[in-house]
């Protein structure tokens, strides 16, 4: 059976035309699974009988099996999906004033390792199909308007970032078709501006995601030097941070936004002093040793949110302020992110799931303590 949810609108219109339908039947049917959520193709009632007949004997549309729901506190909801083979994914969704964004996952694990996630310390089992990328946002945003009773044409979900279990741009084949039926205005119609995907610095796929599907872009940044980031996010060891700053400021000439944001994980006494801050802000200025390649960018400063295995711990509100408050002083725009669905684990380095790690993760990351690293005293230039 083909899984519907996995296609764009031109895999569903191909799909179509293989069925000897024409193009605007496909733009029926998408409308229909998207916008109304449907599963059952005999609701489906503006299209020709026989289409359907079709659709029911090779097609389905179907939500992942749902293990378990939790809700927080705060109103953050997580939701973790069975994916098959022992392998289960989270998404979370979080409802803010003016928005609810859903948090999606990509892949069953991550293989890039960083040592402040706790789905890297669970190892990679596989990448997530697009039908599997899909069918979290198509269950939360339809389940949501029944719960929220919300009425025609009114979305519950207005922002998706692709930041939850994986690394998006190592599941490239997968994702973009997931992104151009997020953006289709028969589908989600969401704005580019608010689909953002979150890479640890995969560089070719960067550049590809530029040239392919350019949405909001968030770099998972942690450290301003390699000899630094090369421990906390082992991916700049092949991807180092001057290649990925020349890739950052290319991107920005498709982005739907005028400026990169660089997420960074506040860990105590690792990459937190006003040293570390002073080279950051030099560094996006393009006026460091890595890179003389200036990043219009913004900063979201993130609270470590702690688990046994990393043998880290989250830096004090005062020193985050202090050092927030030195890129500030340099021109850069700074927040500091709240910490949300902490209580049920939902927070951001937190999403786990089940995987059938393939990668021998705790033998991987199996590391002595990350020492406090020198920090570049060079003057601005």
């Amino acid at each position: 059976m083909v899984h519907l949810l996995g296609f764009d609108l031109d895999g569903l219109v191909a799909y179509c035309e293989g069925l000897g339908e024409k193009r605007y039947r496909a733009v029926q049917l998408y409308r229909w699974i998207h916008q109304k959520g449907a599963s059952d193709f005999g609701e489906m009632s503006d299209l020709a009988k026989s289409l359907r007949s079709k659709l029911a004997e090779h097609a389905q549309v179907c939500a992942l099996p749902v293990l378990s729901e939790k809700v927080a506190a705060d109103g953050t909801i997580k939701w973790l999906f069975d994916v098959g083979g022992g392998n289960a994914v989270e998404t979370v969704y979080i409802p803010e004033a003016d928005r609810g964004t859903l948090c999606i996952s990509s892949q069953a694990g991550c293989a890039v390792g960083c040592r402040f996630c706790s789905t890297g310390h669970q190892g990679f089992s596989r990448n997530l199909e697009s039908f599997e990328i899909v069918a979290q946002l198509w269950f939360a945003e339809h389940r949501l308007r029944e719960r929220l009773h919300l009425p025609d044409g009114q979305r519950a979900i207005d922002n998706v970032v692709m930041m939850g279990m994986g690394e998006p741009l190592q599941n490239y084949a997968a994702l973009v078709p997931a992104l151009r039926t997020m953006l289709d205005d028969h589908a989600y119609g969401l704005s580019r501006r608010r689909v953002t995907v979150s890479t640890s610095g995969v560089v070719p796929m960067i550049d590809r995601l530029r040239e392919d599907c350019p949405v909001a872009l968030a770099v998972s940044l942690h450290a301003p030097n390699d000899v630094l980031r090369d421990d906390l996010v082992p991916l700049n060891r092949k991807y180092p941070i001057g290649v990925l700053m020349q890739a950052c400021a290319n991107y920005l000439s498709a982005a739907p936004r005028d400026f990169i944001t660089f997420e960074y994980c506040m860990l105590d006494g690792v990459n937190d002093t006003p040293a570390h801050a002073q080279e950051l802000a030099r560094l996006v200025a393009g006026r460091g040793p890595l890179s003389d390649v200036r990043v219009s960018c913004k900063f979201n400063l993130i609270p470590f949110n702690p688990f046994p295995a990393s043998g880290l711990h989250r830096s004090a509100p005062d020193r985050v302020q202090a050092f927030a408050g030195i890129l500030q002083a340099a021109g850069i725009v700074t927040t500091v992110r709240r910490t949300r669905g902490d209580d049920i684990d939902a927070a951001c380095g937190q999403l786990a799931g089940e995987v059938q790690d393939r990668t021998d993760a705790p033998r991987r990351m199996a590391r002595t303590p990350i020492p406090i690293q020198p920090v570049a005293q060079e003057n601005a230039r």
